[in-house]
């Protein structure tokens, strides 16, 4: 495998700024010295995703993620450290040096990447048939022009087109050095089984004939394809997609999000509609913050995406009353993943694609701001005209829409969209009330499997109320299952210590139950993170931190990574610079990087209000001589406890009298040693508190 050679690494990290690249895939929001946002690695409703740009670094304090620029790209996209190098190189215009290698040998860097390589291969493969043959252009790109695209758009979603032939991407790739069952993978190519399902040995291009839409994730790489057909009276679908892949899995793809994030995240909101061909003329028509489901029902992949760069969603309608009841679902879980959402309907059964040919840019940009409405109106406005006057079909219009109400987290606009509600259909708001608290008590057994528990609803005045599963006092203490004894014991429990005076069982956490830290481990931890944090901090007109902790430390650390990271730390001072976060974080090493991270990001930030009331608060900047006094004198109080236990435990064995006199002249030395650092350090129990 070819190396990225060490000059380029140092160059790439260098140019590259963590909040720039990280802010390519999350909203980031100021909060003191940190940028925060919600985080894109799990589902979450309140932001713990922070971004520290002094130090180069990211966290996520709810799952744990942490890391530099090129460790977020490799979560973020699931990639390898070279590859995640390159994406950087490209975004910010490095030229990588890189042995020559043959197709071959990139497919052999790994079986993601090697699906990654072709499908980009095929991509570029379709736009050169859709600009360059004549059955492309006549076809294609005939057809591309008729539906009002240009170049610059066709160019900027990289469309193609795919001959009608059996095999053409087939022997063009084979031709190109692919192996087959990377194209096999992808969907690019399938094999063609016989009736029970054994492969015949022949295999053709899935998409023959087709106008092709590029998928890409969001940084931009091509994962799959959705296809066209152009055929009149074709049997076939009228569009076609990729199978699911390593690389593509249409739960957590949103076509136009590479080409409309930025825009989406600049707007404060994203238009949502259903085809691509919406998404490419509206993208032309200067409305950039626009993605697609692409005919798929909405997913929670694809709602964590929109949220990471906004928490408003419009929702484009093509006016059709039987596809707008079909979609109700999907935007209720819009709802429920606290989005706020509004709806835009088009006239004449126009979509937002011929809708925008028709009338203008302008004039579509008209209607979207005065066509939009609130969804919980809308969906109100439609049901209550369904019901028309029928009380029974007005009593189940309301239920739908306080099934609706139901989703939004926030109990605040809960209680608007009772109070609205109530108002659109003319019925006591505490009715109203009363019969959703019953809909959410009836979802909250529903979910348990009929079994009580906790649930929310609304008490009077819409705020929300928590019912609690009833206790019985007095009850008697369960006994503990074999699992339980056996997790105590190996903790060094035994059960009658879990056991209250009376006999009950106490309340045992996991927490509770986990071993004691190694106090040496921790010694070691503190020393190296007064190195990363504080390396040039001056103790002394000559003395930096870093000076000071490397001439005082005697004995060699025993935690591996703490030894690894330390000796780092010395190899940066021998090159005559200070140990950095910034360039420790982006070392090759996993397990280096998780901890630099970790050593590093705080979660809580000192609030400028205790300066402005005048309030002092001492900073470990300000007592580093004792931050650092103490951890040395920490870990070799330990070193030397350690020691005197290794001779204690020696006295148990056999030995001559030469060999016992050293031991406890050893003792004797170690335990004034000992008794020293406890003074130093003030842990001395005075003999009158004896």
């Amino acid at each position: 495998m070819a190396r990225i050679p060490k000059e380029t690494v140092d160059q790439i990290i260098h140019h590259a700024d963590i909040v720039e690249v990280v802010g390519d895939f999350v909203s980031l929001k100021r909060k003191g010295q940190n940028m925060w946002a919600c985080c894109p690695f799990h589902h979450e409703k309140s932001p713990s995703f922070s971004v520290a740009p002094a130090k180069g670094l990211y966290k996520c304090f709810g799952c744990g993620k942490a890391g530099g620029v090129v460790q977020f790209i490799m979560d973020i996209e699931g990639t390898s450290y070279v590859e995640a190098l390159k994406y950087l190189a490209k975004k910010y215009g490095i030229d990588v040096e890189e042995e020559e290698k043959t197709p071959e040998q990139q497919l052999a860097q790994n079986e993601k990447d090697s699906q990654y390589i072709v499908s980009s291969w095929a991509k570029d493969h379709y736009h050169r048939l859709l600009l360059n043959t004549d059955e492309g252009q006549g076809i294609g790109l005939s057809y591309l022009r008729q539906r009002g695209l240009n170049q610059t758009t066709i160019k900027t979603f990289e469309l193609g087109y795919s001959l009608d032939q059996w095999d053409d991407l087939l022997k063009s790739a084979t031709a190109a050095g692919f192996e087959r069952k990377y194209l096999e993978k992808t969907g690019l190519v399938i094999t063609k089984e016989d009736d029970q399902g054994q492969d015949t040995g022949r295999r053709y291009d899935r998409f023959r004939g087709r106008v092709m839409f590029p998928i890409h994730n969001v940084s931009g790489r091509v994962i799959g394809f959705g296809a066209r057909t152009l055929k009149p009276n074709d049997k076939t679908a009228k569009y076609l997609n990729s199978p699911e892949s390593e690389i593509y899995h249409k739960s957590d793809v949103l076509y136009g999000l590479y080409q409309g994030r930025q825009a989406i995240r600049t707007e404060e909101l994203c238009y949502l509609v259903e085809g691509y061909l919406d998404v490419l003329s509206l993208h032309q028509g200067g409305i950039k913050n626009v993605v697609a489901s692409s005919g798929t029902s909405l997913t929670d992949g694809q709602i964590r995406l929109i949220k990471r760069y906004t928490d408003n969603v419009t929702v484009l309608y093509d006016g059709d009353a039987a596809g707008i009841r079909a979609s109700l679902r999907g935007i209720d879980m819009l709802l429920e993943g606290g989005l706020n959402v509004r709806v835009v309907l088009f006239p004449d059964g126009d979509d937002p694609d011929s809708y925008i040919r028709k009338v203008g840019d302008q004039r579509f940009k008209d209607h979207l701001e005065n066509a939009s409405q609130d969804f919980i109106q809308f969906k109100t406005d439609l049901v209550s005209r369904e019901a028309a006057q029928d009380p029974v079909k007005k009593a189940e219009a309301i239920r739908e829409v306080l099934q609706s109400i139901s989703k939004v987290p926030d109990p605040i606009k809960r209680q608007v969209f009772l109070q609205q509600t109530s108002q659109a259909f003319s019925i006591d708001e505490q009715v109203l009330i009363s019969e959703y608290n019953k809909l959410v008590r009836n979802a909250s057994g529903k979910a348990a499997g009929g079994a009580s528990g906790s649930s929310s609803g609304v008490g009077a005045g819409g705020q929300q109320k928590a019912h609690s599963p009833q206790t019985t006092p007095n009850a008697a203490p369960r006994p503990m299952s074999p699992e339980e004894e056996a997790e105590a014991l190996m903790y060094g429990a035994s059960p009658e210590d879990l056991m209250g005076g009376g006999g009950d069982l106490l309340t045992i956490t996991k927490e509770d139950l986990e071993p004691v830290p190694d106090v040496l481990e921790q010694c070691e931890r503190e020393i190296v993170r007064l190195l990363l944090l504080y390396s040039p901090q001056p103790l002394a007109p000559d003395i930096s931190v870093a000076q000071y902790l490397l001439q005082q430390l005697d004995t060699p650390f025993k935690t591996g990574v703490y030894a690894d990271l330390l000796h780092l730390c010395q190899e940066e001072m021998n090159q005559g610079r200070w140990p950095e976060v910034r360039t420790l974080i982006q070392h090759g090493r996993s397990d280096i990087r998780a901890l630099v991270a970790e050593l590093a990001t705080e979660k809580y930030e000192l609030s400028p209000n205790w300066t402005t009331h005048q309030i002092y608060v001492p900073r470990e900047l300000d007592l580093l001589q004792t931050a650092c006094d103490n951890a040395i004198l920490r870990f070799n109080k330990v070193n030397v406890e350690r020691a005197l236990a290794e001779h204690m435990e020696a006295l148990r064995r056999p030995m001559d009298e030469a060999a016992l006199d050293e031991h406890l002249t050893n003792i004797r030395l170690l335990k004034q040693m000992d008794n020293q650092l406890a003074s130093l350090l003030g842990t001395v129990i005075p003999r009158a508190a004896m």
